[in-house]
């Protein structure tokens, strides 16, 4: 088979389309003949040389497909040859085949086209996982999303909606927020020129925000902790704004409240599979009945990852972006 691999660490164009052996599924895992991938920040810093796949992971980047079940390995039961599935991936998305324990695979929802169903995986189960089983979001709170234009924004302004939250959103520029607005957000903030504590504060009478799913770290920790509403929940995902800081316990003492920090992709088979089972039990249905949709802001080739992580890095994009298999094409 082809998939992209990363001879030597560098920019975009340190991503090499070339021919590499077929994976061959193991115990409690299905091949599947990969249709199309997503392009997420974390592949950007595999790329980069930051940040490399957990022991026996695949290699190659590529944290979520979409396609069709091939083989079907020993122990696996429910699965079978044919199945149209999109998968959780720990990496290997970029690739023409993936192998895949069963426990991180979901059915294609109902009526969605199968490439699109790639956009899907990694983030239902980072906003499911960090929203509302870690942080329990709850009807009629609120929840505070940054960089609600990406593709973890606009699936958590979806799914808080339907849950019957109040959604606040970062986002840079109108055009992006624009979009939130379109999907659902209540309060929209353009950090290039509003300061967001004031701005939830002013929107919500001074309560703050019940929940906090933040992707930058240490440059927002203590605005996030000043935001907070008391017994609030800070949940943290992404580090793009530097990885220490300095937070005010006092301040967190006096809120009650909580601040978490997880990851996806290095958990346990065990977790994931938890995660990916309450995500077809929760989320599932919601995009079977049309409440939440995939947002892709562009389809590109396999062989065109460069370009793609070019549009991630330029932040240009709205929703996901998809590398489409040559199979697909």
């Amino acid at each position: 088979m082809h998939a992209i691999t990363i001879p030597e660490p560098g920019g975009p164009d340190a991503l090499v389309w070339t021919e590499v052996p077929d994976p061959v599924p193991g115990e409690g895992e299905v091949l599947v003949d990969v249709v199309s991938s997503a392009v997420n920040r974390a592949d950007v810093l595999q790329r980069m040389g930051f940040y490399n796949p957990p022991p026996g992971a695949s290699p190659y980047p590529g944290l979520e497909c979409a396609g069709r079940i091939s083989a079907v390995g020993p122990g696996v039961v429910g699965w079978a040859v044919g199945d149209e599935v999109c998968a959780l991936l720990a990496g290997g998305g970029y690739a023409e085949k993936v192998a895949v324990p069963a426990g991180q695979l979901l059915p294609v929802p109902e009526g969605l086209d199968l490439t699109l169903a790639a956009a899907l995986p990694e983030v239902t189960a980072t906003v499911w996982s960090n929203v509302f089983m870690v942080a329990h979001l709850r009807p009629a709170e609120t929840l505070l999303v940054h960089g609600g234009s990406s593709g973890i924004g606009t699936m958590a302004i979806q799914l808080a909606k339907a849950v019957g939250a109040r959604v606040a959103v970062t986002a840079g520029g109108p055009e992006k927020l624009a979009r939130c607005a379109e999907l659902g957000a209540d309060i929209l903030i353009d950090y290039r020129n509003q300061d967001f504590v004031e701005e939830v504060g002013r929107a919500t009478d001074g309560a703050g925000a019940d929940v906090i799913l933040d992707i930058m770290g240490a440059k927002y920790l203590d605005r996030n902790v000043q935001t907070l509403a008391v017994n609030g929940r800070l949940a943290i995902i992404g580090l793009q704004g530097g990885a220490v800081g300095e937070l005010n316990l006092g301040a967190l003492l006096n809120k009650r409240a909580a601040v978490t920090a997880t990851s996806l992709r290095g958990r346990p088979l065990t977790e994931k599979t938890a995660i990916v089972a309450a995500v077809r039990e929760h989320v599932w249905p919601l995009l079977a009945d049309g409440v939440v949709k995939p947002i892709v802001d562009r389809t590109l080739s396999m062989a065109e990852a460069a370009e793609a992580h070019r549009v991630m890095e330029s932040s240009a994009h709205i929703g996901k972006v998809l590398l489409r298999a040559p199979s697909a094409a």
